[in-house]
């Protein structure tokens, strides 16, 4: 990880956790769980939603990245994403609170159980290294949420709201740099000895 591609190729590591937490047992289809936008979620059962990204305030590169013998690339930018998951069950009206409920439930204790994952190959870890990501519930206040949700003409319909933290944006940027080759050290001796 680490090129332009990392955010989406987090989202992409969601929807596969989820994909294969999921299906068969909660949800039958695999491709009923995707990335959408709540008012454009098409026939997406489980809808996974990018809707901020930020700045890390918990990482900050400031040093340069050795690049071989003659340049050094400019520090990673870390970012911080934020999705909104949310369930549209097309069950009987009379089960689909609860069927909701059931995959909520599931989308839970599947991230949990899933929530660090390798900053690499952004697969599941059961230890963490220092750069590793790491999927985090968000605890936001209502008013928060129904804003984030925002679909005209629908009431908010009940989210799971997740931060994965940090992600690595690498910079395209480099300074050539020059190594030292050569050192030259003169010792001298000092002349007569200290009076005891």
């Amino acid at each position: 990880m680490g090129k332009y591609t990392a955010i989406s190729e987090m989202s992409r590591a969601i929807l596969r956790i989820l994909r294969r937490e999921l299906v068969p047992d909660t949800i039958q289809n695999p491709d009923a769980i995707g990335l959408c936008s709540p008012d454009d979620r098409g026939d997406f059962v489980v809808g996974i939603h990018l809707y901020d990204i930020k700045t890390s305030e918990e990482i900050r590169a400031n040093s340069m990245v050795p690049q071989g013998t003659g340049s050094s690339r400019y520090p990673s930018c870390f970012v911080n994403l934020f999705y909104m998951i949310t369930v549209h069950s097309i069950g009987d009206i009379k089960f689909r609170s609860e069927e909701e409920q059931k995959v909520l439930g599931k989308i839970v204790q599947a991230l949990h159980d899933n929530s660090c994952l390798d900053a690499q190959t952004l697969e599941p870890v059961s230890v963490r290294k220092p750069m590793d990501v790491v999927i985090q519930m968000q605890t936001l206040e209502l008013e928060e949420k129904v804003r984030i949700y925002n679909v005209p003409n629908a009431g908010y319909k009940l989210s799971l709201f997740y931060k994965a933290a940090p992600v690595e944006i690498e910079s395209l940027k480099t300074k050539q740099v020059s190594r030292v080759t050569d050192m030259e050290f003169t010792v001298e001796q000092q002349q007569g000895g200290a009076d005891l």
